[in-house]
């Protein structure tokens, strides 16, 4: 499907495609490091959105900045801005979601020059109706400050045009993703993953026709044809960045039936009502959609999510991919395993960076996985 190389076109040079779109657009580029950073903002000020993954290039003018136990997200990003590959940014966004984003946001801002920087602390609790106000006030804050560095005004109507817009690319994805795991074999798990995360990087109306696009052609096919029946699995975690792991899940004789991840079901799950106040809605989206471990709304929401999604997808199994280093979802998995053990439902964890363990190994270590369920 052309649409579905185009972005893997994008993933292959996303900064050689940022610098693109700016020179063609006139358009100024903010960086962002997570789906809690509220882009229809960014989106009502005429600009661009763009999600830092990081390359993978091996970090050694970040090893200054930043200790050994930083995960590869964060020292991948500091390395591309640090040596200029990231020098098309005019601003950069950081979401409070983890301490060590929030140090990055701090080395950020004393060491590399040329682009704006703002920090949203959105509140961590979201269930009182003080969390509420705070993040309501927080939004404003952001509004205010954003139409500052960026010299722009950011009006209702701007605001409702970009909720339209992202709802738009939220409204495909979520229907893209049910198609995928009720027709196992009518989209391939990478290729899914490469809808998800070339949206976050993709111009916005460009990325709202694409899906709309592989949408229609996947509602107007019949269906993959019967083949041998494969057990279905959860991908669970943070950010998965390696569209390998679903090549090797799908050759163990698996099929991601369903996401929790940061750069999949998270990112686009839930959208935002389009009538009323804007920046209301907004808030109200961030603070009822799936959490991540930055946020809660109970101690047992996240576990009782992943049982229920497990149950509705009909899935036989769970597999965490843990970020190295990253301790907000280190210290939430023994209780999710915890929870899908009490509910019969086997799971194993995988701890990844930029790269992989080496295929041979965790291609066994899958297959063994889906034997046993």
């Amino acid at each position: 499907m052309r649409q579905i190389d185009e972005c893997y076109q994008v993933l292959a040079d996303p900064y050689g495609y940022a610098e693109r779109l700016k020179k063609e657009s006139r358009r100024k580029i903010v960086g962002t490091f997570c789906s809690y950073a509220p882009e229809e903002f960014i989106i009502a000020a005429g600009a661009h959105p763009f999600r830092i993954f990081g390359t993978g290039e091996k970090a050694r003018l970040a090893e200054s900045h930043l200790q050994s136990y930083c995960c590869s997200l964060v020292r991948g990003a500091l390395e591309d801005a640090l040596a200029g590959r990231l020098a098309f940014l005019d601003g950069v966004v950081f979401p409070h979601t983890c301490d060590t984003i929030q140090r990055l946001s701090d080395i950020w801002r004393l060491n590399v020059g040329g682009c704006f920087h703002l920090d949203v602390v959105l509140p961590v609790r979201l269930d009182t109706d003080n969390a509420r106000q705070y993040l309501t006030d927080v939004l404003k804050r952001f509004r205010r400050e954003l139409e500052a560095k960026l010299g722009a005004v950011i009006g209702d109507d701007d605001l409702r045009r970009a909720i339209g817009l992202t709802n738009r690319i939220r409204g495909a994805l979520t229907r893209i993703a049910a198609l995928a795991g009720d027709r196992p074999g009518i989209l391939k798990g990478a290729d899914l993953s490469a809808l998800a995360r070339s949206a976050m990087i993709m111009e916005r109306s460009r990325a709202a026709m694409l899906l709309e696009e592989v949408l229609a052609q996947l509602e107007a096919q019949p269906g993959a044809q019967p083949g041998p029946a494969r057990k279905r699995v959860i991908l669970a975690g943070g950010v998965c960045n390696q569209p390998e792991v679903y090549a090797l899940i799908e050759e163990g004789g698996g099929a991601v039936a369903a996401d929790d991840l940061c750069t999949g079901s998270r990112s686009y799950e839930g959208l935002i009502d389009e009538t009323g106040d804007p920046l209301a809605a907004i808030g109200r989206r961030y603070a009822e959609r799936v959490v991540c471990p930055a946020k809660h709304r109970g101690l047992a929401e996240r576990a009782e999510n992943l049982v229920r999604m497990a149950r509705a997808k009909q899935a036989q199994g769970v597999i965490f991919l843990l970020l190295k280093f990253c301790d907000p979802h280190a210290f939430d998995y023994p209780h999710l395993r915890e929870a899908l053990e009490k509910a019969g439902i086997p799971s194993m964890v995988v701890e990844v960076e930029d790269r992989l363990p080496a295929d041979g190994q965790l291609r066994t270590r899958f297959e063994a996985f889906i034997e046993m369920i």
